[in-house]
């Protein structure tokens, strides 16, 4: 790696310290888990509430620049045209955020609270408890996480094409300065996003790890264990090189489009074979809780404080979307082009959102019903087998349950692929000098084949994350999952805040300035 394109500090820094984990966890795994423990133990224990507020307050933001003058403003120019056409954006954004995480907790989350709501006078495996479940699910997967990634992709799409800023997280610095920030402020900000992001994707591939080595489980005679993870996180890891190493028309947009119309299709078949008015019924009373208790939930108000449970799922969902979040604004950012403000929230906020609402009504309403019905059913499966064996016991409730479970496992192994493909192209531009040159100057250009510089950065990411994944799942599970979206989670967060200002600034200031 001694291509003078690469930004050396951003590469190697924190390549540096995430090999050096990982390898910590492997010569002493139980002194590696104890210190992650304890680390993650003092995450969740000072910056609870920082999550929590932070997530809360980009809604807001969100709701605010759809209504305000800024809404009309057009990323790149009024003469800008955009890279793609309104399906296909749409469709990226989908299945490059939270796909992955909506397949593995929409039928898993729920039996965790219907046996544990949250600390209220609730009696756990009731109908109370199902529609507190169902809240939950609403509360973790819908309009808040989309938000924490629309806050920052927003901000950089603005800085990036209307106040012409360099392709760098240092972005919302040049835009309120007029000038580029400074080299060590622009390299820092860079390799804690990297960073960060590091750990979100080990934590998502390593969900995507155990739900498809569930699938296998369930199919075949095979086992899960340590070989077969392994065996699967390679096969994952190869798949997203070689679609990120294909650029994003022929990779990226050819995938998010396939993984879409999966998501459709097998909601769909769901709904329509499965107990079709119990779950509609479940979800519209849900749904109508849910925006009863957003802003109390939101801002963890009584009743809805109780710091073990808050810790373990709101702020543990939070924390790994906000991980996610810097990156993927470089991403979802560039490829905003051509649509306004107004246009940009719709897409990568309302209608993800919704979709999000529909299928955890759908999955999460189906394993409830089954587990009301016939309780314990899924909580032994869960207790025996683990969260990633729920949704194949899900799935053995409706017709052609073999034929769905491969189903699953195909998009589920799509859904990761497309999600780090994304992640990978941002990571390259971003540690190469000249990355951001290329994708402004010539952004039609995007089938170009990409350098050999950028082919070795991609291939070397795509292994560290994969073997990191691989180590974390063995050793703990999804305790271990857990743990590296909290520690990811938190440089993002201070990253998160700087956009959100930023945000308001130019849409107040600053809002001549980004009119061009």
């Amino acid at each position: 790696m001694r291509d003078r394109s690469i930004r050396r500090t951003v590469f190697w820094a924190p390549l540096s310290l995430f090999v050096l984990l990982v390898i910590t966890s492997l010569i002493s795994p139980d002194a590696f888990l104890a210190v992650a423990t304890r680390l993650n133990d003092w995450v969740l224990e000072i910056f609870s509430n920082a999550f929590t507020f932070a997530a809360f307050a980009f809604v807001l933001t969100c709701l605010w620049a759809a209504v305000s003058p800024l809404g009309k403003v057009k990323i790149g120019g009024k003469n800008a045209t955009p890279l793609l056409s309104r399906w296909n954006w749409m469709a990226i954004t989908l299945t490059t955020t939270i796909a992955i995480g909506i397949l593995f907790w929409a039928t898993a989350e729920p039996i965790y609270h219907l046996y544990n709501p949250g600390g209220l006078p609730i009696e756990p495996n009731t109908p109370e408890a199902a529609r507190f479940s169902m809240v939950s699910l609403y509360m973790h997967w819908s309009f808040t996480p989309y938000a924490i990634y629309t806050v920052p992709s927003l901000t950089f799409a603005i800085c990036y094409y209307n106040l012409k800023t360099p392709f760098s997280l240092s972005a919302p610095i040049s835009a309120l300065t007029g000038r580029p920030a400074p080299k060590l402020g622009a390299d820092a900000i860079d390799c804690l996003a990297l960073l960060a992001l590091l750990f979100g994707l080990s934590a998502s591939l390593g969900a995507g790890i155990l739900t498809i080595s569930g699938g296998i489980d369930r199919l075949t005679s095979l086992v899960s264990g340590p070989v077969m993870t392994g065996c699967v996180a390679l096969a994952i890891v190869g798949a997203f090189f070689l679609s990120s190493a294909s650029g994003l028309h022929r990779g990226i947009r050819v995938l998010s489009d396939i993984n879409t119309k999966m998501f459709l299709l097998l909601m769909l078949f769901a709904l329509i074979a499965g107990p079709t008015w119990e779950i509609l019924s479940l979800g519209g009373q849900s749904f109508t809780q849910y925006i009863k208790e957003f802003v109390p939930r939101s801002l963890t108000l009584a009743p809805f404080d109780n710091e073990p449970w808050l810790k373990s799922w709101t702020v543990f969902n939070f924390a790994n979307w906000m991980a996610w979040a810097p990156l993927a604004a470089l991403f979802l950012g560039k490829i905003s082009r051509g649509y306004t403000v107004r246009e940009y929230i719709l897409v990568n906020l309302v209608l993800p959102a919704f979709f999000s609402i529909v299928w955890m009504t759908i999955f999460g309403g189906l394993a409830l019903n089954i587990e009301l019905g016939s309780p314990s059913f899924l909580k032994n499966i869960l207790d025996t087998l683990g969260p990633e064996r729920i949704l194949y016991g899900v799935l053995d409730y409706l017709p052609f349950a073999t034929a769905l479970a491969v189903f699953v496992v195909a998009i589920s192994f799509l859904s990761y692929v497309t999600a780090a493909d994304s992640s990978l192209d941002v990571i390259s531009n971003l540690t190469t000098k000249d990355g951001e040159a290329t994708d402004r100057a010539a952004p039609a250009d995007e089938t170009a084949k990409p350098r050999k510089t950028d082919l070795a950065l991609k291939l070397v990411w795509a292994l560290v994350v994969g073997f990191a994944a691989w180590i974390m799942t063995t050793l703990s599970g999804i305790e271990g999952v857990k743990m590296l979206s909290n520690l990811g989670g938190l440089p993002a967060l201070f990253i998160l805040i700087m956009f959100n200002i930023t945000l308001i600034i130019l849409g107040t200031v600053k809002l001549k300035e980004v009119t061009i």
